[in-house]
């Protein structure tokens, strides 16, 4: 192999990305742009449930469940009806997220020390959001039944009990940015090295310029290595500056081993420039590339883990998601960032990574050998 080959090709690369327009806002805006999108954009916290109101009981009873609902931070009390199909008129037209139903006998049942039923009306159309304010209002509910029971039973009364002492490690608060955004800084990486390296080739084909290298003295895996070194430089420059803006913006902790994180990322990058590299070869057009590449970033996505649980599908699916890099990367970067995992509880995903890669880039380098004999 003839480095100063290599090197010049890839000094023809740079200078080539340098002076076009249209890729430098893909380079370094871009990445950040995403980030900040789907850093907010992608959550699954519930926040603000709105909720419809009907007191058919009008009572000191039903005044304090009313309040005990408003006065939870998580809902917001945006409409109080008149009657029952009001209800449904706003759940339906999406006005509330909510809707809670106080019978006229609600005040008489409690003073009787019977039980009292609440009809509590969700809109379940996205099942797992409906699951939380369900558990929400369970939680609300279970408060306020026991501050009643203590007014009915104002007795002491002595018996054992559970103290449950709950620590949530890695995430104390729950917040989902931090499950999040260190899968978006992988899924960023991924996306970025296909459109690239999958252009790379394919470009050369339009302008009139695969030719003239296929001439020259350089030899296909020479010609390979000059494509793919400058998009691995860039691709690792984008992963430094996207996670410097995820800590710093998104006060995402990285507690684990950055030049560990730099090494999984290069493993990653094999698998996802040589996918880059085997679509440049089979398209003839940009368009025809760009197309082809949504035919793996999908599947990738869907089946990385990053937002369906891997466990809750179906068996054959889950052995095909060892074929995926992203789902082994995730694991790494998830695992470095908030827990600081080392290579001694990763070298699975590391192995994963370094096969699939191999076996990926040079599937790819051999039909490009064809391609160009």
């Amino acid at each position: 192999m003839n480095w100063v080959r290599v090197r010049e090709m890839v000094r023809k690369e740079f200078i080539q990305l340098g002076r076009d327009r249209k890729n430098r806002p893909l380079l370094v805006l871009a990445p950040l742009i995403q980030l900040i999108v789907f850093g907010y954009v992608v959550t699954t916290d519930v926040r603000d449930i709105r909720v419809a109101l009907l007191d058919q009981s009008h009572t000191p009873e039903s005044r304090r469940l009313i309040e005990a609902i408003d006065g939870n931070r998580t809902f917001r009390i945006t409409r109080f009806v008149q009657n029952p199909r009001q209800l449904e008129q706003l759940l339906v037209n999406r006005e509330v997220n909510m809707a809670v139903r106080i019978p006229t006998d609600f005040s008489s049942r409690i003073r009787k020390k019977e039980t009292a039923a609440v009809q509590i009306l969700v809109d379940g159309s996205m099942s797992n959001m409906a699951a939380v304010r369900i558990s929400y209002t369970t939680v609300v509910l279970d408060r306020f039944n026991t501050q009643i029971l203590h007014e009915l039973y104002p007795m002491r009364l002595d018996y054992g009990e559970i103290d449950a002492r709950i620590r949530t490690w890695y995430n104390p608060n729950l917040d989902s940015r931090y499950f999040y955004v260190p899968g978006i800084v992988a899924f960023l990486v991924m996306l970025l090295s296909l459109l690239l390296t999958s252009m790379a080739i394919v470009r050369e084909k339009e302008v009139g310029t695969m030719e003239q290298l296929i001439v020259t003295p350089l030899k296909p895996y020479e010609l390979i290595l000059g494509k793919t070194i400058p998009f691995i430089i860039v691709a690792q420059t984008q992963m430094i500056m996207v996670i410097v803006f995820a800590v710093l913006w998104f006060q995402i902790p990285l507690v684990g081993s950055i030049p560990l994180l730099l090494g999984a990322t290069a493993l990653f990058l094999l698998s996802t420039l040589g996918i880059g590299l085997f679509i440049s070869t089979v398209s003839r057009t940009q368009q025809q590339a760009m197309m082809t590449n949504f035919f793996f970033i999908l599947p990738f996505f869907m089946l990385s883990g990053f937002v369906f649980p891997i466990a809750n599908m179906p068996q054959v699916i889950q052995w095909l998601t060892f074929l995926n890099p992203l789902k082994h990367f995730l694991i790494i970067i998830r695992g470095i960032f908030l827990k600081g995992t080392g290579f001694a509880v990763l070298w699975p995903q590391f192995l994963h990574l370094a096969i699939l890669g191999a076996a990926v880039f040079i599937g790819a380098v051999n039909r490009f050998q064809k391609r160009i004999a």
